[in-house]
């Protein structure tokens, strides 16, 4: 009831008329925006916060003129306006060379491969390896199957720009 009634309002609230200021034809609005607004902004703050620092003294001429340096490098570095698109390109993969990322698996992508593998296992897929002795759930299979290297599986590691490499998994080191 109380979710029908904040909808209500809002609708309400939504619904208000608003009076619109007509600007005639040949009246020309000169507004002025400062293309750097945020930049400035940006730079106000550092300074701010870089003579907050010192607050039992004032900062010394030498660090007044390191401070004006550093903003003046800011305010010269070059502005991107516009996104460049971007194809994503396979990086090969030669044999025992990985390229992206550390050369052994993270712990977050084996996770992943003893989970999706574990999940075939139990679905009824059959075992790369013969059945350990001590194995009493399909994690435990897929985690022998992994420490082995039988998985048929490849990983795709990501840049953050789309390119991609594919690496299998016999290539990660133990």
């Amino acid at each position: 009831m109380i979710r029908l009634y904040n909808v209500l309002r809002k609708f309400r609230y939504l619904s208000k008329e608003t009076e619109l200021v007509e600007v005639p034809e040949n009246e020309v609005v000169d507004l002025e925006v400062d293309e750097n607004a945020g930049l400035n902004k940006a730079l106000d703050t550092y300074r701010k916060l870089i003579d907050r620092k010192d607050l039992v003294e004032p900062l010394t001429e030498k660090q007044q003129a390191s401070l004006e340096d550093k903003i003046k490098e800011i305010e010269e570095r070059e502005i991107i306006d516009e996104v460049v698109e971007h194809d994503p390109v396979e990086i090969p993969c030669e044999k025992g060379k990985i390229t992206i990322g550390p050369p052994t698996l993270t712990k977050f992508e084996k996770a992943r491969i003893m989970g999706a593998r574990a999940l075939q296992l139990s679905l009824g897929a059959p075992p790369f390896i013969p059945i350990p002795k001590n194995a009493r759930i399909s994690l435990d299979i897929s985690m022998e199957e992994l420490e082995q290297r039988v998985i048929p599986i490849t990983i795709r590691r990501v840049l953050p720009n789309g390119d991609y490499q594919n690496i299998p998994i016999d290539y990660f080191e133990k």
